[in-house]
């Protein structure tokens, strides 16, 4: 049956946004209205005709309105199949009228867990029981009974009712939206039961599509953007006020790169290429970390994603306009003056967002799943780090060890970091071997790294990494330790004079 006219309708909803437009456009339509609680009481106040519930079933609400729809006169009515004969004998003989449409939204279950101060108590009170279920039922039959889970649908099945009703595109459709809020009502549910341990046992995920992609890594790969329903993000909070389409490695490097200047306080700039930091400084200014972390890697740098961690303003602007290509530069705010000065760029795209969020879950998907970490927190100097060598960092060192560490740790496996003066000089990131990833950072670096410092993710296994660094004028290196070598690194160290600081902590980055 291609359209199904709308005689009775049942609504009962949390959110009563829209709630007294839509039901008068029902009613003017000709539909009955069945309500009941704090709907009913809205209708009233309106003046709109309705029947309540309790009139339908003979029974009126118990359990401090727990039970109130939960009745054969109201299921049977919304699942029953209307071409099964013998389904028309039942409502028949049990006087019971058909519904077609039923308009239910859900406690605010999400809203509420969300709250810091929320009891046990106040958030199992807010599971809904009755709305899903009548959701549910109404979404199974849509071949007969068209389901509403949401104000903005108000519109779209008004107007279809005054058209004469509601047709297949449409009541599939909603059924599709109302199983998934169904669904994705039963994963905040079993997310907050899960809160308290980490990894959960159990995890659902609701995805809702956000943005479709131009293309993905490649231009023969579809692709689009997902959210997780109830979460929050700097991508989902975005504005982008110029500038082409996000794409699907634009995502990943600007992930990349927001992440990444979120580890400092002192103003920061990440420019990330692929994923991995091909420059990263701090500095007084922003412009001035702007142009430490350009000048690490500048031939590197051309299409890359910057980032910065405190507003864009107009002397920063100039000197990204006269550095080379762009394709996206993301911060908090960006000043007017320097949006002009960027606008000539049309294809450069300008992002303003919010502050990432260092609590999030790492997920990533392996075939038929996921695997799931905590995100790795970069420690500050603490009692666990111990100075190996006779040479001990002076504070100048100490302050670009800890930086270099910071970087290398956003950078892809194997690592190594040459600092000086709060900025990356030379970055070696995605190398299978230590001593190649060595020998690319101190390439990058050339002259500089002569009073240089220089952080790896992981152990040196051999002296040859540390010889490597030493050799080009390192003055000192920070690394995990844990090798079965470190004997032969500790003597290297004192070979050539250099500080060398163990933290006993790997970051690897895959």
């Amino acid at each position: 049956m291609s359209r199904i006219a709308v005689r009775r309708a049942l609504v009962s909803v949390w959110d009563k946004t829209g709630l007294i437009e839509f039901a008068r456009r029902l009613v003017d339509a000709g539909v009955e209205l069945v309500s009941s609680g704090g709907t009913s009481r809205e209708l009233e106040a309106a003046g709109l005709p309705f029947t309540t519930v309790a009139e339908v079933t003979g029974a009126p609400e118990m359990l401090g309105g727990r039970v109130k729809t939960l009745h054969p006169m109201i299921h049977g009515a919304i699942l029953a199949d209307l071409g099964n004969a013998d389904h028309r004998d039942d409502l028949y003989d049990r006087g019971i009228t058909p519904i077609q449409l039923v308009v239910s939204n859900l406690y605010p279950f999400e809203a509420t867990v969300a709250q810091e101060s929320v009891s046990e108590a106040e958030a199992i009170e807010q599971i809904d029981i009755g709305g899903p279920t009548l959701i549910r039922a109404a979404a199974k039959n849509h071949a007969w009974v068209g389901v509403v889970t949401s104000p903005d649908q108000y519109e779209a099945v008004a107007a279809a009712v005054a058209e004469g009703g509601l047709d297949t595109e449409l009541r599939r459709d909603l059924a599709r939206s109302a199983f998934f809020r169904t669904a994705s009502y039963d994963a905040a549910v079993v997310g907050w039961l899960e809160r308290e341990q980490f990894p959960p046992l159990r995890s659902v995920l609701a995805l809702e599509r956000r943005a479709e992609l131009r293309y993905g890594e490649n231009p023969h790969q579809a692709a689009a953007a997902f959210a997780l329903v109830g979460g929050t993000s700097w991508w989902q909070e975005m504005r982008q006020l110029q500038g082409k389409e996000m794409s699907f490695n634009n995502y990943l490097d600007t992930e990349a790169a927001w992440r990444m200047v979120h580890q400092f306080d002192d103003p920061a700039v990440a420019v990330v290429k692929h994923a991995n930091p091909c420059g990263l400084a701090i500095a007084g200014s922003i412009a001035d970390a702007f142009t430490a972390a350009w000048d690490c890697d500048p031939l590197s740098a051309f299409g890359s994603v910057i980032a910065l961690n405190r507003p864009l303003d107009t002397e920063t602007a100039e000197r990204i306009s006269v550095a080379g290509f762009v394709e996206v530069i993301i911060s908090s705010a960006i000043e007017h003056d320097a949006r002009e000065i960027l606008g000539k760029k049309k294809n450069l795209r300008l992002l303003e967002t919010v502050a990432a969020d260092p609590a999030d879950p790492d997920m990533r998907q392996i075939e038929g799943g996921f695997v799931v970490q905590e995100r790795d927190r970069v420690e500050s100097r603490n009692a666990d780090w111990e100075i190996v060598s006779s040479h001990r960092p002076g504070p100048v060192e100490w302050r670009d060890l800890e930086f270099a560490l910071k970087v290398v740790t956003n950078a892809k496996s194997n690592a190594i970091v040459v600092a000086k003066g709060g900025a990356a000089i030379g970055v070696g990131a995605g190398d299978q071997s230590r001593v190649g990833a060595a020998e690319r950072a101190l390439r990058r670096a050339g002259d500089r790294a002569v009073g240089a410092v220089a952080a790896s993710d992981a152990f040196l296994p051999f002296r040859d990494g540390l010889d490597v660094l030493a050799e080009a004028g390192i003055v000192a290196v920070i690394e995990p330790g844990g090798s079965v070598r470190d004997e032969e690194v500790v003597a290297a160290a004192e070979e050539h004079g250099i500080a060398l600081v163990f933290t006993g902590r790997r970051h690897f980055r895959h």
